[in-house]
């Protein structure tokens, strides 16, 4: 058997090419769950248009397209605008709304390319209409349940995955929403689905007229939700049903005494919000649309929809109080009423400064469409900062406020009261949170599993027990420099803790995220990562400690607080991650041992940074201080460029000085550790394929090192030792170094769980979760059966391939730098390297070329031997060179054939002659420049964009790879 319906858009497609190919017939496997005929009707447009013909549900005018005269035919006879849906991709990719010709003829070419099969629908646009959807669960035997109805704040036309999503619905009536549960139902029966379907509709808000959006016959970004919304593990049940389980056979996970064959029953509110890269990518266009753009999510439960919303807000990490937001606040109102009208990810916050501005609901309401229920609820909000910005709180008002989600930061914002009066408010009258459990049947039955929210009610139902407890807090939502891999981490350190006797609590916000699944931990708060919320949790459990490493950034910026109040963080202690994170006292501890790292210098003024660099001498790395993630960093090779990164990039002043280093030009190199307060355990040394200056989570990364020495082996041991034991690490650190060739250098220190943790964990079968957990309780390295040291290396290589999410972020460049970029990774693994890159440039989706041609530009300081040397290898390749004014003649120079083009011919052939662009520029994001366009187009046609001439190195590997393949392929065929 085969289960088809657990891995998204991915997963289907490929189980739909076996099938066709025949594979699965000669191999005598059956898909189980969600079967070929079910695929095809809800995922193919003629046919899914056809069934729900047949069945009697409305669809809108619609047409199916694989040719820009169909398209041009169908808007000729419907008008505009239309909606353009290619069949078979995920996350709205390759569509979008149409409103005029040239946006539907580049739409729709665009969309039958990201299409498997070439296709595309149109259908006339609904935006406006409401947004609703069910999660539907069908057995063998046609029993069927609603698992959670879910309603989408913002109207169609914003992609789900965008969207605020509400559950349960808010704003229907019984009969509409009787009348939509019925036609899930009818959907799910007819196509035969055995398992989890997500179901999308449009209502219209003046009538009683719907029409069916689409069908997803599979688990989804909206099941994740659904599954934590209702305590309703929708993909275990699926894989039950799917292997011939009956819903009446199976029971529920959560009481553990009553049958899975139930609707749940939701007595609170769910907001899910979702989590935007547009702090990384601040030229892209903010505009939200059919096609998402959203890397993450976070969820929160409360007993109302204010509070919900609010608690959801403080979730995502962003500068905010409550519902304003610094920037919101300080735009003109012209400005603002544009921002509402174009629907960006600061909507919400525009639409609560409307109001402050005098805005009424009904005026909001016809230009967003938003239903007017959420916009009185947003009214509420905005009612209460007035209140708490003009009247003395007292006691009962504090609990008021409270019960409508402000935390304890919005409050001493809005109200300017001492905080020490708001506590002795807390105190007097005992205003605390109690904790509620999600038990899916509205407290009729008692739940075995605790899994519980926050709020101000009267009965705590949360039981504490006696057991010595530990809390590990979670990384929040995913966004870019901090991903999924800190979940691993996370959940890894759950299943430790339950194994050295302790009981393991969990708090987290991330829906989509398996700490989050409430039998992960023996207890699970969905709490926001906020220090009240998490202090909140403390005092209520009382554990014996608290665990920070494993979360990201998000959960070590708590280690200052909660080590001020007493806490007993596990793991290296605060002082000693300020030690690190701090750059001038981790500056001398390495002057201290005699360690190098890069000089530099922090500056407050462009006279001193320019004095700076006449000392350092370019080129130079500089960034903002105290940076994540990369943010805001650029290498820089001269004045005018130096010039231009003060003037736009940062606001520097004496409170916010920039760090100017000089750029270690070389190898970069990547050591994780673990350590237990004496020795130091090192799993593993991975080595990036580009050079330092690309961000190390932007890098192709090889394990084990096929560049470095034996020596260089050794010294990389005798650096991460001396520096795990001066800074006391217990658990894990991780430490990248520079190679010049002839120094070694220490460019930063995480002490805490790093995105190559899994990698590691993985390839080298060292469990280092495991191992950090068992050092945080006082277990040593040496009694732990793995050794201290350097450990030995595996026998496969493994490299990690970078992915990007450009495609989706319009306005977006692609050139790689030292702030980080890519939204997840992929792992080729095999014996030999060359064959692992192979598999992970595949993996990643990247088109690897047979033939064809490659555009090259290249800035001056890319013009060397080594990069000719590279360039030669595609020569060799038979690959065709075109080349830009200035590269080509560099080529030429050298001895390699190639054609002088334009950067508009380079881009009128991109697809249709050019199948990879090599294009290393001086300064990447200058949208005006001729790089930029051709990146850009590029990467929407699913062309490979190299910005690093080591990738295009790696690059031309995995062609020779592809091509030794095709020649095989053709003898087999000969033959």
């Amino acid at each position: 058997g085969l289960l088809a319906g657990f891995g998204g858009q991915t997963a289907l497609n490929l189980a739909m090419t076996l099938d066709e190919q025949g594979v699965l017939d000669q191999l005598g496997v059956r898909l189980l769950g969600v079967n070929k005929d079910s695929i095809k009707k809800a995922e193919d447009r003629e046919a899914f248009k056809q069934l729900m013909e047949e069945i009697g549900e409305p669809i809108p005018p619609s047409t199916i397209a694989t040719s820009l005269k169909e398209c041009r035919d169908f808007v000729a006879q419907e008008g505009f605008p239309v909606i353009i849906r290619p069949a078979y991709t995920l996350g709205g990719t390759g569509g979008g709304i149409a409103t005029n010709s040239e946006e539907l003829e580049l739409m729709a070419k665009k969309g039958m390319e990201s299409s498997s099969i070439g296709q595309i629908l149109l259908e006339k646009s609904v935006a406006g209409w409401k947004e609703i959807e069910f999660e539907v669960m069908r057995d063998s035997k046609d029993n069927c349940i609603i698992i959670c109805s879910m309603e989408n704040l913002d109207p169609v036309g914003v992609h789900t995955g965008d969207s605020i999503v509400v559950a349960p619905v808010q704003t229907l009536r019984d009969a509409e929403y009787q009348m939509l549960r019925n036609a899930a139902l009818k959907i799910i029966r007819s196509l035969h689905i055995e398992g989890g379907c997500n179901i999308q509709y449009a209502l219209d808000p003046h009538s009683m007229d719907y029409i069916v959006i689409e069908v997803n016959p599979r688990v989804s970004r909206s099941s994740a939700l659904a599954s934590k919304a209702a305590g309703y593990p929708i993909a275990k049940i699926a894989a039950k049903i799917a292997i011939g389980f009956r819903l009446d056979e199976l029971k529920n996970y959560v009481t553990k005494t009553t049958s899975a064959c139930f609707e749940p029953t939701i007595d609170y509110c769910v907001v899910k919000f979702p989590k935007w890269p547009f702090d990384k990518f601040r030229t892209a266009s903010r505009r939200l649309g059919t096609q998402m753009k959203a890397t993450g999510e976070v969820m929160s439960i409360d007993r109302t929809f204010e509070s919900a919303l609010l608690k959801a807000v403080t979730s995502l990490e962003v500068k905010c109080d409550g519902l304003r937001v610094p920037y919101v606040t300080g735009l003109s109102t012209e400005r603002l009423m544009k921002k509402i009208e174009d629907c960006d990810d600061e909507r919400i916050f525009c639409l609560a400064e409307a109001m402050r501005r005098g805005k009424t609901v009904k005026e909001l309401n016809e230009i967003t469409a938003i239903d007017p229920w959420f916009l009185d609820k947003l009214m509420g909000i905005v009612e209460m900062e007035n209140a708490l910005r003009t009247r003395e709180i007292d006691a009962e008002f504090l609990a008021e406020v409270e019960k409508r989600g402000f935390t304890d930061s919005e409050i001493l914002e809005l109200s300017g009261i001492p905080r020490e009066a708001l506590q002795d408010m807390r105190i007097y009258h005992d205003i605390f949170p109690v904790y509620k459990v999600v038990d899916t049947c509205g407290g009729e039955f008692d739940a075995a599993t605790p899994y519980y929210y926050s709020c101000f009610d009267s009965e705590d139902e949360s039981q504490v027990s006696d057991k010595k407890k530990i809390l590990v807090v979670g990384s929040g939502p995913i966004r870019i420099g901090q991903g999924i891999e800190f979940d691993y981490c996370c959940v890894q350190g759950v299943w430790a803790i339950k194994e050295l006797g302790y009981e393991a609590i969990i708090i987290n916000n991330n829906p989509e995220t398996v700490s989050t699944d409430f039998d992960t931990s023996d207890k699970l708060y969905f709490e926001a990562l906020h220090i009240d919320d998490v202090m909140n949790v403390v005092k209520k459990e009382r554990p014996y400690g608290v665990i920070l490493q494993f979360g990201g950034q998000t959960s070590l910026n708590l280690a200052e607080k909660l080590s001020g109040r007493s806490i007993r963080i596990l793991g290296t202690a605060n002082r000693y991650i300020d030690m690190a994170e701090d750059r001038e006292k981790f500056l001398a501890l390495l002057e201290e041992l005699g360690i190098p790292y890069p000089a530099g210098t922090a500056v407050t003024n462009e006279e001193e940074a320019f004095r700076a660099v006449e000392a350092l001498g370019y080129p130079v790395v500089v960034r903002p201080s105290f940076v994540i993630g990369g943010r805001g960093m650029q290498v820089v090779y001269e004045d005018t460029e130096l010039k231009k990164y003060l003037k736009e990039a940062v606001a520097i002043s004496a409170d916010h000085p920039i760090l100017i280093d000089k750029y270690i030009q070389g190898q970069e190199i990547e050591v994780d550790a673990i350590g237990d307060g004496e020795d130091v355990l090192i799993p593993g040394i991975m080595e990036h394929i580009e050079r330092t200056g690309i961000h190390s989570g932007d890098s192709i990364s090889v394990y084990p090192p096929f560049r470095v020495s034996p020596a260089l082996k050794a010294q990389l041991a005798d650096y991460t030792e001396r520096i795990a034991r001066a800074l006391h690490i217990v658990g894990l650190v991780n430490i990248q170094y520079a190679y010049d060739g002839e120094k070694l250098y220490v460019i930063e220190v995480n002490p805490r769980a790093s995105r190559t943790v899994p990698i590691l964990s993985k390839v080298t079968r060292v469990p280092m979760i495991s191992l950090a957990v068992a050092a945080m309780l006082g277990q040593k390295l040496k009694d732990l059966g793995y050794g201290t040291g350097l450990y030995p290396e595996a026998e496969e290589y493994a490299v990690k391939v970078p992915v990007f999410s450009s495609a989706k972020l319009t306005d977006v460049d692609v050139a790689l730098g030292p702030e980080m970029r890519s939204t997840g990774e992929v792992l080729g693994i095999d014996r030999d390297l060359d064959k692992a890159l192979y598999k992970g440039f595949l993996a990643a989706n990247m088109k690897i070329p047979v033939a064809g041609g490659v555009f090259v530009a290249l800035r001056d300081s890319e013009k060397t031997p080594e990069t000719a040397a590279v360039i030669q290898k595609y020569e060799k390749a038979g690959i065709a060179l075109y080349a830009s004014h200035g590269t080509a003649a560099f080529l030429q120079a050298c001895g390699i054939k190639n054609e002088e083009i334009t950067f508009d011919r380079a881009r009128a052939m991109v697809g249709e002659g050019i199948d990879c662009i090599v294009n290393v520029p001086r300064v990447g994001n200058i949208r005006e420049s001729e790089g930029f366009a051709t990146r850009r187009r590029a990467i929407e046609w699913g062309v490979p964009v190299l910005t690093c001439i080591d990738t295009a190195d790696a690059f031309i590997t995995a062609i020779g790879l592809r091509q030794a393949g095709a020649r095989l392929e053709y003898n087999l065929l000969k033959l």
